[in-house]
């Protein structure tokens, strides 16, 4: 190098720089990253650390060397460059630029279903080269980009955005429906300032939703780059010194090109829950406790609870997006959400009655186990709860009655009341001052009482009871 003239010395020193842009800027996504996106939002996630590409792929096919295999393998864009041809484009610089063009479609996966290549170029007037739907192979078209001519006129840059929305991204010339969410992508290479207005037909392409990168030579206005390129500008505007140096931004587009496509940032998936990305395309999947319907984007509720396989042990319920198990009036579920168990009654204060049959029907060996039985439930109560026992049968035994009749009491009543035989047991009284005869009967009677355990009972009555006496029951 030190025995080089002046301009060899400065030309290798370009040639090395370039390559170390080549070298150091190659790269390729490594790996695909699966994208999930919610219902109503589109949000691109990252991919994952890229992975520096080998050298030898950075040398481009046109140093005879070929690369393993594409990164923008199978991905689909429609992609058009849209080309300054003006006058200020020196010949052999035009000759640098459509190198340019042919190594940046190297890289591309050129196909009918794929990545689809158009190319236009400008001066005073708009020439296309080739449509979108022309060439479904890369040598096809690296051969038509080798065929270009220089236009050498003015720099109509507005003219040819307007040209590429209306005509070069038609369906009729090839663009695939917006639909299919098949990313529109341009890229607008210019050496000088435009003769025209760009930035109303530079803003109605971006609101066509065209993602256009600019790629500005030499002495450009930066905010006319600005207004051509699509946002963020860190992304899609670019000012390279000279045409040598446009090979080192092939990397760069490489890298921004290739990464993985968003399907469902993209497209209006529809999806009802959540939008997952594949190789090609997209599908919609459901949240838990929800099933994909027919149609392959909205949800409909999994009856879980119909399943079989809830595990509860009484009943299940479902909930918005699973189960939950409960248990029967008088249990409580357990820790484990599935199982139940009865309350715990330890400090529990309740009164608790025993209400026994005591008739013949029960036999003395049966009304045994009975008592036995109550025995071991008091046993079991909290020493709050206080319980008390009774016994019933078809009479109430050893129990005598005596009724007491004044004025206007019913005798009929009183016969029904008093226990047998009338004579011991009924009284009448015209009124209340004969009360006191009927009292020394009574002590008299009374005295039969002592000594047993029979209970006596006295009833007063000096007037008909308001209760039928059909409903008193008749005790001997």
């Amino acid at each position: 190098v030190s025995n080089c003239p002046f301009h060899c010395t400065t030309r290798m020193r370009t040639v090395l720089l370039s390559l170390v842009f080549l070298l150091c800027g190659c790269v390729h996504s490594a790996e695909n990253k699966q994208h999930i996106h919610l219902s109503g939002r589109h949000t691109r996630t990252s991919v994952k650390p890229q992975q520096p590409a080998s050298a030898v792929w950075c040398l481009i096919q046109r140093h005879g060397c070929s690369f393993p295999g594409s990164p923008c393998k199978g991905k689909a864009l429609d992609f058009i460059f849209v080309i300054d041809s003006s006058r200020s484009v020196r010949p052999h610089d035009y000759e640098k630029v459509k190198l340019f063009i042919r190594d940046m479609v190297q890289f591309l996966d050129v196909g009918e279903n794929r990545t689809r290549v158009g190319l236009l170029q400008y001066g005073s007037l708009m020439q296309n080269e080739f449509f979108l739907n022309a060439f479904y192979s890369k040598e096809a078209v690296q051969e038509a980009v080798g065929q270009m001519e220089h236009l050498a006129s003015g720099t109509m840059t507005g003219l040819a955005l307007q040209f590429l929305r209306e005509e070069a991204f038609s369906a009729a010339h090839g663009a695939r429906s917006v639909e299919l969410g098949v990313p529109r992508v341009a890229m607008v290479v210019t050496d000088g300032r435009p003769q025209d207005s760009v930035e109303e037909e530079a803003e109605l392409t971006r609101q066509a939703g065209i993602e256009v990168f600019a790629v500005g030579v030499g002495r450009v206005d930066m905010a006319t780059l600005r207004a051509i390129g699509s946002e963020p500008h860190s992304e899609h505007v670019f000012l390279v010194a000279n045409f040598s140096q446009i090979d080192t931004l092939i990397a760069l587009f490489n890298s921004t090109l290739c990464t993985e496509m968003d399907f469902c940032a993209v497209r209006d998936h529809g999806c009802e829950h959540k939008c997952v990305n594949t190789e090609d395309s997209f599908v919609c999947r459901c949240r838990s406790g929800f099933t994909l319907r027919p149609d392959g984007k909205t949800c409909k509720r999994v009856d879980l609870c119909a399943v079989g396989d809830h595990g509860c042990e009484h009943e299940c319920v479902n909930t918005e997006d699973s189960f939950v198990c409960r248990c029967r009036r008088g249990f409580t579920l357990k820790p484990d959400g599935k199982t139940c168990q009865k309350p715990n009654c330890v400090g529990r204060a309740m009164d608790l009655m025993f209400v026994i049959d005591g008739s013949r029907s029960v036999g003395v060996d049966n009304f045994e186990l009975v008592k036995q039985f109550v025995i071991s439930l008091v046993g079991a109560i909290p020493r709050s709860t206080r319980a008390g026992l009774l016994q019933f049968s078809t009479t109430v035994q050893s129990i005598r009655i005596y009724a007491v009749g004044v004025a206007k009491a019913l005798e009929e009543e009183l016969r029904i009341m008093a226990s047998p035989p009338e004579e011991k047991h009924l009284y009448y009284a015209q009124d209340f001052q004969h009360m006191e005869q009927i009292a020394e009967k009574l002590k008299s009677q009374f005295e039969s009482c002592e000594g047993t355990r029979a209970a006596c009972a006295l009833l007063h009555l000096d007037s008909r009871s308001q209760k039928p006496s059909a409903h008193w029951v008749k005790v001997g």
